[in-house]
C-alpha cells in the first residue's frame, strides 16, 4: 500500500470556515458588505492600526504603491528572491522594479547592494518578508529616510511575526498581507493593506472600488451608490463576503494555526541541523511564523532529481522562487550582477509545511532527505 501524499501545502480549514461561508450564501449579498466591515475591524484589532481589505496580496501592494503616487519613470528597489507578484505590483503602476540582491544567510533584502541601485528616480523601496523574517528592519527604515524612500513591506510571508514585541504591521510605513489559500490564515484569496497613513487609506479605499469615491461607506451601509463621482484610477479590487467570511474564522483559528507552523519548523530545525549537506535559514521560529521552510543544498546535487525521488516517497517540495530577473519581462531589471541570488537559487529546497502536518511526517520528510542526500543516491558526479 502506497503512502499517502504529504502536501508541500495546503489549506487547513475547519468547520466553522464551512459554516460562516454557508451564512453567507444564505444571506445572497456575496458582495462587498457586512462581512468585510468586520474583519477589517478585526484586523484593524490585531494589528492595532488601520486596514483596508482586498482582493489579493498582489493588489495591496499596486494600491499601497499607487496611493504613494508611485507611476510610470518612478523607480522601486525589490529583492529580485520573490514571487513575480512584487515585481508585478511594481510595473502595473507604470513604474520599474529594480531587482535587488540579497544577503545569504537571510534571504532578505540586501542594503549594501540596494545603496549601489538608488537613482534620482527611485521612489520607494519593498522589502520581501522571505519566509516569514523582516531581518534587521530598523536598519532598512533608517536606509529608506536617508534616501527619502516611502517603505511598502510585501508581508506576504510575515502574518503574525514578531519583532522586537511589534507584531509586523503594527508599525512602519505601508505593510501588505496575502490571505490567499496557503498562507498563514487564508480568505480563500484576499489581502489587507496596514498603515497609519490616512491620505494613503483613503485613496486606496476608493481605488479598491474603481475609483467610485466614498462607495466603501455606502456599501458597508448594505446600499449602492448611484450618484458619484471618479476622479482617480480605481481597480475592480475589493474583498467579498464570502472571502472575509473565511478569514474572520481563520482569524479567530490563528493562535492554533501559528502555533503549529512554528512547531513544524523547530521540529525540521532540529531534525536536519546537523545534515552535513544542508543550511537552514538563521530563524528564531519563537518570533517568526513561517509561511515555507526553506534549506539550502550544500555540494554538488542533482536537485531536480532529488526532487523526483522525493517525490516517489510521496513527498512534494518546491522551489521558492525563480529569481525574477531571469524572466523575460524583468530580466533588465538589475544593472549590476546579483551573484548572492543566483548562488541562494542554485540551493533552494522547500519542505512541506502547513499545520495539518503531523509529527510522524516530518520526521519521515527529514529520513528521506537525509537518506538522498548523506547516502549520494542524488550526487551528480
Amino acid at each position: 500500500m502506497s503512502r499517502k501524499l504529504i502536501r508541500l501545502s495546503k489549506s487547513c480549514l475547519s468547520d466553522s470556515e464551512k459554516k460562516s461561508v454557508m451564512n453567507v450564501l444564505d444571506k445572497e449579498f456575496l458582495g462587498m458588505g457586512a462581512e468585510v466591515e468586520e474583519f477589517e475591524h478585526a484586523l484593524t484589532e490585531f494589528f492595532g492600526r488601520p486596514t483596508v481589505c482586498v482582493v489579493s496580496g498582489t493588489a495591496a501592494l499596486h494600491l499601497a504603491l499607487q496611493a504613494c503616487g508611485i507611476r510610470k519613470g518612478d523607480e522601486v528597489i525589490v529583492p529580485s528572491l520573490t514571487y513575480v507578484a512584487s515585481f508585478q505590483s511594481i510595473s502595473a503602476t507604470g513604474a520599474t522594479p529594480i531587482a535587488c540582491d540579497i544577503s545569504t544567510n537571510s534571504l532578505l533584502l540586501d542594503l549594501s547592494d540596494a545603496e549601489k541601485r538608488i537613482t534620482s528616480r527611485t521612489k520607494a523601496i519593498m522589502p520581501v518578508h522571505y519566509s516569514g523574517d523582516v531581518g534587521d528592519i530598523n536598519a532598512l527604515y533608517a536606509f529608506a529616510k536617508k534616501h527619502g524612500l516611502r517603505v511598502i513591506e510585501d508581508a506576504a510571508h510575515a502574518f503574525g511575526s514578531v519583532f522586537e514585541g511589534k507584531r509586523v504591521g503594527s508599525f512602519g510605513d505601508i505593510a501588505c498581507f496575502s490571505f490567499d489559500g496557503i498562507k498563514n490564515i487564508t480568505a480563500g484569496e484576499g489581502g489587507c493593506i496596514v498603515t497609519d497613513d490616512e491620505r494613503i487609506l483613503s485613496a486606496i479605499k476608493d481605488a479598491r472600488l474603481l475609483g467610485v469615491e466614498k462607495d466603501t461607506d455606502m456599501r458597508f451601509s448594505g446600499q449602492r451608490s448611484w450618484d458619484y463621482d471618479v476622479s482617480d484610477q480605481g481597480w475592480r479590487y475589493h474583498m467579498s463576503n464570502i472571502m472575509a467570511a473565511i478569514g474572520l474564522e481563520q482569524l479567530k483559528r490563528f493562535p492554533l494555526l501559528s502555533a503549529k507552523r512554528r512547531e513544524v519548523a523547530l521540529l525540521y530545525d532540529g531534525l536536519l541541523k546537523s545534515s552535513p549537506c544542508l543550511t537552514l535559514l538563521d530563524r528564531n521560529y519563537y518570533f517568526v511564523v513561517p509561511h515555507i521552510y526553506v534549506v539550502l543544498i550544500e555540494g554538488i546535487y542533482d536537485r531536480d532529481k532529488l526532487r523526483a525521488n522525493l517525490l516517489s516517497y510521496g513527498i512534494q517540495t518546491g522551489i521558492h522562487y525563480l529569481p525574477n530577473h531571469k524572466l523575460s519581462l524583468y530580466n533588465k531589471s538589475c544593472e549590476f550582477p546579483l551573484p548572492k541570488t543566483e548562488l541562494v537559487y542554485s540551493k533552494l529546497l522547500t519542505l512541506p509545511l502547513h499545520p495539518d502536518l503531523y509529527k510522524s511526517d516530518v520526521e519521515y520528510v527529514c529520513e528521506k532527505l537525509r537518506l538522498l542526500l548523506e547516502g549520494d543516491k542524488v550526487k551528480d558526479e
